[in-house]
């Protein structure tokens, strides 16, 4: 038999322009931070979008609309918390309250104007994708308000459809009681520090009441040790029940904050003063404090490398401010330092802690807890303490595993995927769920730096992804299964040289000693941020929206749409968005030396000063003698702006 001859598709041109790009809806669960970096970036640079932000809660924010426990406050720098194109000056303190964190997403939200994106109180029960269409069926249901004992009743489930499907659900979304016997027996109040009264009760006025109450708090991560010393002054007794041990560091940068604002290096928590947010409110000021912070706080990813002198030195130094601030009971810090090494588990700052331990009302109690009693807690050596309040700041579920079903091709649960363990394509996609995205999804979060930094990447990441799709005329776009498995052989070759393969109990590892690291990314934050600069388009597969023979079908008809139309700027590509103008040499910044700066006249600012970067040792007079093609331009080595008129001879 001879070859059967070859079909072919038709080669037809598009009858469009080329950049008259197609309807395309972005579903994303979720209104914390990724959902309000999507709200801000897809709008804005995706055309054509139709975007839902669906929010299970009755608030935006995520973990800081849902958390209300004491002492609840940012572990990062509060000026390091944000994000990178919205700063907040007048933060109150180092690190900033949970109120007034979620007061600073309302307000990028309200900025913005969000809200029309956004649906509150709206679940999302499942999402399937569909093959055919590449459409994800989305399942959601509507609270409409409670019944009679105070339960949620919600509307009929309803199907909303979408070309992309981000979930940006985060880690700290689905909490767990510990598994200790008799819990649920005791009779008197037991809380959840994840369910730590109603939505806009502030803790202060849950605890009004507590003064002269005994009160248990079981845990020594990041929530407990907020938690105790909000708690000390307000309550008669709090007894910390500590099944491990760990590191509690000196405040993050807390020498390059005392050279910046002149404070005590040894103060937990510095409160900003007047003085200091008038400063802040100077831009060019501003902008060198927070970079200089963010610089020192990223320079922390060195403690992360198991055997290093950098790991050595660290131990000593948090070694020593520990036994210093137990001073008054130094068993406590026998008791509390562990073996492992400084960032096995999330180095954790603690303002307070350590002196709240120290006080007359607090008892540490190292001793294994044997079960939970009607009247209080029994420890293995048979004492038992009476309790009237027990708090369990025992974390969350940190599986990775996510609390709605998502289905992908074939049918096959993310679930089901990621058993024994989840594996992702640099963190943000999965094999087998085609336009489907995530952020603080398996091995994305940083051990030290803002997680913030990560999301913004994360999301940018995602806007480029759906741009192509738009762009080329694709009907979905999948990575392929040995990019996964690239990533998953370097997260498991990267891991062994670094603390957290030690022998600590951690998140990072799903609460386990010995097991695989699925939080963290396999790097430093600065690495993270370089391996999300750019999709790497040959990681992926596609597949194209018209059924045709022509891989150049987006080219459309040979026009742009202005041209098709005769409207709008047919000049665009000179236009300040399009222009890449190339350094220059500024001829204000020459001080007498080889030494010399560039300027970019795209740099456009009100202000007219220019002073010497922190690079040089003096300053210097800026005299008038010449002109420049420009009115005004930036020095990229400097702080701040200056003009045509602050400029000086060039000197070689």
């Amino acid at each position: 038999m001879g070859d059967q001859p070859q079909q072919h598709l038709r080669f037809d041109l598009g009858g469009f322009a080329i950049d008259e790009y197609r309807p395309i809806k972005v579903i994303c669960v979720g209104a914390g931070f990724t959902g309000i970096l999507a709200g801000i970036r897809f709008p804005q640079k995706v055309p054509n979008v139709d975007l839902t932000i669906y929010e299970r809660n009755n608030g935006i924010g995520g973990t800081w609309f849902t958390n209300r426990f004491p002492g609840l406050a940012c572990d990062i720098l509060s000026h390091c918390y944000q994000l990178s194109f919205e700063s907040k000056t007048d933060w109150s303190s180092f690190y900033a309250p949970g109120p007034e964190i979620l007061a600073y997403l309302q307000s990028v939200v309200d900025k913005y104007k969000l809200m029309p994106y956004i649906k509150l109180q709206h679940e999302v029960l499942d999402a399937r994708y569909d093959e055919p269409t590449a459409k994800w069926h989305v399942r959601i249901r509507r609270r409409s308000g409670t019944d009679a004992q105070g339960a949620p009743t919600f509307d009929e489930d309803f199907t909303d459809t979408a070309d992309v499907f981000i979930t940006g659900l985060g880690i700290f979304s689905k909490w767990s009681w510990p598994d200790i016997e008799g819990l649920k027996d005791f009779g008197g109040k037991l809380l959840h520090s994840a369910d730590f009264g109603e939505e806009n009760q502030h803790w202060r006025d849950i605890v009004k009441g507590w003064k002269d109450k005994k009160v248990g708090v079981i845990g020594i991560g990041s929530t407990a040790i907020q938690i105790v010393p909000a708690l000390q002054p307000h309550v008669g007794k709090v007894s910390n029940y500590v099944r491990g041990k760990a590191w509690i560091c000196p405040p993050f940068a807390s020498s390059k904050l005392a050279e910046l604002v002149k404070r005590d290096p040894d103060a937990e928590n510095y409160v900003f003063t007047d003085e200091d947010k008038k400063k802040f409110n100077v831009p060019s000021y501003y902008k060198a404090f927070r970079t200089e912070l963010q610089a020192d706080v990223n320079s922390l990813d060195k403690a992360i490398l198991a055997g290093t002198d950098w790991q050595a030195q660290r131990r000593v130094e948090v070694e020593a401010h520990m036994r210093k601030k137990l001073a008054k009971k130094p068993w406590i810090a026998d008791q509390i330092i562990p073996d492992y090494g400084v960032a096995c588990r999330r180095l954790t700052p603690g303002p307070g802690y350590l002196e709240a331990l120290c006080e007359d009302n607090v008892d540490f109690v190292s001793t294994p807890i044997k079960r939970v009693t009607k009247d209080g807690i029994e420890t293995v050596d048979g004492n038992t303490q009476e309790l009237d309040i027990l708090i369990c700041a025992t974390g969350y579920d940190y599986a990775f595993q996510l609390g709605i079903p998502i289905y992908g091709r074939s049918g096959i649960s993310l679930q089901d995927k990621w058993t024994p363990h989840p594996k992702s394509y640099m963190a943000v996609c999965v094999d087998g769920f085609p336009n489907y995205f995530l952020t603080m999804g398996p091995n994305s979060c940083v051990s030290s730096g803002s997680q913030l930094t990560i999301i913004e990447r994360q999301v940018d990441y995602m806007v480029e992804v759906v741009k192509k799709l738009q762009r080329e005329r694709l009907k979905s776009i999948e990575v392929k299964p040995e990019a996964v498995k690239a990533f998953d052989d370097y997260i498991e070759n990267y891991f062994p040289k670094t603390v957290f393969t030690q022998g600590c109990r951690s998140w990072y590892k799903r609460g386990s000693e010995d097991g695989r690291v699925v939080a963290l990314w396999p790097g430093s934050t600065l690495h993270t941020i370089r391996a999300l600069q750019y999709p790497h388009w040959e990681d992926f597969d596609y597949e194209r929206v018209d059924d045709v023979d022509n891989c150049l079908y987006w080219f459309g008809n040979g026009q742009t749409y202005n041209e098709q139309n005769m409207t709008g700027d047919r000049a665009w590509y000179l236009s300040d968005e399009f222009v890449d103008y190339p350094p220059g040499m500024c001829p204000a910044c020459l001080t007498g030396s080889n030494v010399k700066c560039h300027f970019s006249p795209r740099m456009i600012t009100d202000s007219s000063i220019c002073v010497t970067s922190p690079m040089y040792t003096y300053p210097f007079v800026l005299t008038a003698v010449q002109q420049l093609d420009i009115n005004r331009f930036d020095c990229l080595g400097h702080f701040a702006p200056h003009s045509i008129n602050q400029v000086v001879p060039v000197r070689q």
